[in-house]
């Protein structure tokens, strides 16, 4: 009974490990996707809210996960306005004012320039691979695709703002679809959907990405790549703060 016992629990032991280590790969292969060794991209964002519409333009400048710079080029009142991220840290430069102002720790959560996303999305401190225990669920269809979906937990300790992530991945590109964000409580609180598949820089992915508060469904934040290069020289002083007060697109 006891040798029974031990292989039934050695059998699920190892499905388990298998599971994990699937679900995982298939996130390292999503996140390659839009991964190169540098991107430059133009993008739109649109922010919608019930009595109002706002639109921002603006090019980025990425070197892996640590560094990059965002450029805002539209609309007028916020051209020059730069935002610099340096591993888990970020800076702004202000041209009207003309001073560079470091985000302390408890502006994280605040609002990006009154978009639903926040300046703790801008540094992506956290990794679904390292911060994360992975589960891959099943199989759905979504968006005329087959799709893995994955459960993320964070492990303890780690350094997340998510009590649960989930997301769609496509089978056959490895394409995210969708991403929903729970809080501690497992309560949802914001959907990202992916839309818009198209060729670009040499790679098929999603031009277009929208997230909606779950408990606001009229406030939205939209993000349209207008063009994008992957693996492109890009020069190690880009990434200071002084180049950030001078940069042009």
């Amino acid at each position: 009974m006891k040798q029974g016992l031990i292989i039934l629990t050695c059998l699920f032991g190892v499905s388990f490990l298998s599971n994990a280590q699937e679900a995982k790969e298939i996130l390292q292969k999503s996140e390659e996707v839009l991964r190169g060794s540098s991107t430059i991209i133009d993008m739109k964002m649109t922010i919608v809210r019930p009595k109002w519409t706002r639109e921002m333009q603006m090019k980025v400048w990425a070197k892996g996960n640590d560094y990059s710079l965002i450029y805002l080029k539209a609309p007028k009142r916020d051209e020059g306005t730069t935002f610099l991220k340096r591993e888990k840290e970020i800076w702004n430069w202000i041209p009207n004012i003309e001073r560079v102002v470091k985000m302390p720790p408890s502006m994280m959560m605040q609002s990006w320039m009154g978009s639903d996303f926040t300046n703790d999305d801008l540094v992506r401190s956290s990794s679904v691979i390292d911060d994360y225990d992975q589960t891959l669920i099943g199989e759905t269809e979504m968006n005329d695709r087959m799709a893995y979906e994955i459960e993320l937990i964070p492990k303890p300790d780690a350094p997340v703002v998510w009590g649960k992530v989930k997301t769609w991945i496509s089978k056959e590109d490895y394409l995210q679809l969708r991403l929903e964000f729970y809080d501690e409580d497992d309560y949802l609180v914001n959907v990202m959907e992916m839309g818009d598949i198209k060729e670009m820089g040499g790679r098929v992915l999603p031009a277009k990405m929208t997230i909606t508060p779950e408990e606001e469904p009229d406030n939205q934040t939209i993000i349209e790549y207008l063009s994008i290069e992957f693996d492109t020289e890009i020069p190690e002083e880009t990434f200071s703060v002084p180049f950030m007060k001078r940069v042009r697109e």
